[in-house]
């Protein structure tokens, strides 16, 4: 289809939001609009410079005969830093508190802008690391998961506590469950990896670690790669050293519960840190 530029501008945009980390080829461009690569170049240009100047993302171009441009989403330490102090706000609410010193997090793992907001935050923390898949636990944390997903571009696998007929074959392991200690299993079926696979694991909840810590485990069992962590939210562990898993990324800190006076005290994880150390943005 023959467009005017304004016209090449909008359609070319809309295509690139809608497929994140692709590589896109000019030639795709230049066929899909009649038009020259050099005018295609000029108008991919005019994106790059708005996607950045907005914090969208990036635009990555790519040489040679097989290249193209790649659309990166990212979010800006500002913008993560005003999100987060939202993330809290909302987190801190005492009407989250439940029984037991748990909070209801339902509303938000269910709430697709937050969980957008979420998934471009999680996706801008490992867009410098090779991500081949995003792998969850069953069952808070698959929107979670999908949201991340979404932004990178890759399949999400899921982990269960019992193998499903429909999944075939399975690997199961037994592994120790956080602070209280309980054996439990969590499998995988073995048609969800390839030997080699970078997985990036997301997690909504971490508290001394034990979750987390069997999925690199059962990753084992596949010759599998773990890329990185992500937590949604971390809870301050009175004895650190028993905390399981040390390297990850952390978007909220819940610091303390106080069940009887309904007091939820919260700060932001180690997200903005980790974001300067990485240079790419």
């Amino acid at each position: 289809m023959k467009l005017r530029r304004s016209g090449r501008l909008v359609d070319m945009t809309h295509y690139l939001l809608q497929h994140p980390q692709g590589l896109v080829p000019l030639s795709f461009f230049a066929d899909r609009y009649g038009s020259a690569k050099s005018s295609i170049s000029e108008d991919l240009g005019i994106i790059k410079q708005t996607f950045e100047q907005q914090g969208i993302g990036t635009l990555v171009t790519v040489p040679g005969a097989a290249g193209g441009v790649r659309y990166i989403p990212y979010v800006s330490r500002e913008e993560a830093s005003t999100y987060l102090d939202e993330l809290c706000e909302i987190i801190a609410k005492p009407e989250r508190l439940l029984p037991g010193g748990y909070l209801y997090m339902t509303d938000i793992l269910g709430h697709p802008k937050l969980l957008n907001k979420v998934g471009k935050m999680f996706a801008t923390a490992f867009n410098h690391k090779k991500v081949d898949i995003v792998m969850t636990m069953a069952t808070k944390g698959i929107p979670l998961a999908h949201a991340v997903a979404n932004y990178l571009n890759v399949p999400v696998v899921i982990v269960r506590r019992d193998s499903r007929v429909t999944e075939g074959s399975t690997v199961s392991i037994n592994y120790v469950s956080g602070s209280s200690k309980r054996i439990q299993t969590m499998v995988l079926a073995k048609r969800s990896l390839e030997t080699g696979s970078n997985v990036l694991i997301i997690d909504d909840f971490m508290k001394a670690g034990g979750t987390v810590n069997g999925m690199m485990n059962l990753l084992a069992e596949f010759q599998a790669n773990v890329a990185g962590i992500g937590i949604l939210v971390e809870s301050e562990n009175e004895n650190m050293e028993e905390r399981l898993i040390h390297d990850y990324v952390s978007l909220v800190k819940l610091d303390k519960v106080n069940e009887r006076d309904k007091y939820i005290e919260v700060q932001k994880g180690n997200y903005l840190q980790h974001i300067k150390n990485n240079t790419n943005f």
